[in-house]
């Protein structure tokens, strides 16, 4: 059995452009002759390696805490895409982890630099995903994410977001992303791993 970080370290982590990044904040040291080691830490609930839940885009949609936890836990498959995901590669992608395992099939995690269009979006939205992974900080064009968003969170899909899947060969895994269970939420930081089933 083999375990995949596929999280970014907090404190060095990439942020969408905009979002403020995250701040620590020693508070006691033993090397100052404090009784232990204290870290305060201050960051967006979508820095770094993350999951959005359906608030983050709907006023009335399931917070992050509302999100059944196995959303977030279960059998994944890693697909390698760069550039834009057309509605046509959206399919492929399916069919390639429906092949490779049909428990899979319902979480997607792609590597490479890979945007999500619309199109591809409903098609996904149409398959009826638990979640979708990315390694970029946001689904959809970064100049405009929110009809990407809007498509696939209305579809309950779990979008879970700065992935890295650099070592990760494609194929299909056993996925743990379940996030901080931060009440009331729009999403949550998680530490997401990948399992290998050989």
């Amino acid at each position: 059995m083999r375990v995949y970080d596929i999280s970014q370290e907090v404190f060095g982590c990439k942020v969408f452009p905009g979002d403020p990044s995250p701040q620590r904040n020693v508070m006691m040291s033993i090397s100052k002759g404090d009784v232990c080691n204290l870290t305060e830490f201050k960051m967006c609930a979508h820095n770094g390696t993350h999951v959005d839940a359906p608030y983050h885009f709907y006023d009335d949609g399931k917070k992050i805490d509302e999100v059944a936890l196995e959303k977030f836990v279960g059998y994944a498959y890693v697909a390698e895409h760069e550039g834009d995901i057309s509605a046509e590669n959206a399919r492929r992608m399916l069919e390639e982890a429906r092949k490779c395992d049909a428990k899979a099939a319902k979480r997607l995690l792609v590597k490479g630099n890979a945007t999500v269009t619309l199109e591809a979006a409903k098609v996904f939205a149409d398959a009826k995903l638990e979640l979708y992974g990315n390694e970029s900080q946001t689904v959809g064009p970064e100049d405009s994410p929110k009809e990407v968003h809007l498509t696939m969170l209305g579809a309950q899909i779990v979008l879970l977001e700065g992935i890295r899947l650099g070592e990760v060969p494609t194929g299909a895994y056993l996925l743990n992303a379940a996030p901080i269970n931060l009440g009331g939420a729009d999403g949550a930081p998680c530490r997401a791993i990948l399992i290998s089933l050989e």
